[in-house]
């Protein structure tokens, strides 16, 4: 059972993971771009020497990767943020998916108890229609017993 919360889950995490390989990458070029020691001198695109690494165009690459660098690391608080809301929000659901159960498990059980009882109860019932049936036939029976035997004593009765 694959809920769409454990997909966004899934998507965030592949996400974050490139996201911290994107800043390792960055950082890699970052020290191989920047002079280990700071005293190195450099050349700029005219061909002066520059001490410190001074040169405009490594600055703004360092500016740019620390923008890149704090970028990634607010969108890798953020996703990890909403990761963990998502975790929270699966495990509220896999609660409510199991509570569910157990009362659809005690629903189903009573239902088949209630069907049990209204097949007991229609035996009943038919047994005592049975018997009223038979009551009724024997009942009428007697009465023409009855019936004939006062009109046969009526008759001795009479000279």
């Amino acid at each position: 059972m694959c809920s769409v919360a454990e997909i966004r889950l899934r998507k965030l995490v592949d996400e974050r993971e490139k996201m911290i390989e994107q800043v390792k990458k960055l950082k890699a070029q970052l020290e191989q771009k920047t002079p280990r020691n700071g005293t190195e001198n450099t050349l700029s695109p005219d061909g002066e020497i520059l001490e410190n690494g001074n040169d405009p165009n490594i600055m703004e690459l360092h500016r740019d990767s620390n923008r890149q660098i704090s970028d990634f690391k607010f969108k890798l608080v953020k996703a990890e943020q909403e990761v963990t809301a998502l975790e929270q929000n699966v495990t509220r659901l896999e609660g409510q998916v199991t509570r569910y159960k157990s009362a659809s498990e005690n629903a189903e059980k009573v239902e088949d108890e209630l069907k049990a009882e209204k097949r007991k109860l229609q035996r009943e019932l038919r047994s005592a229609l049975d018997k009223v049936d038979e009551v009724e036939s024997n009942n009428s029976h007697l009465s023409k017993r009855l019936e004939k035997m006062k009109s046969t004593r009526g008759m001795a009765q009479t000279p």
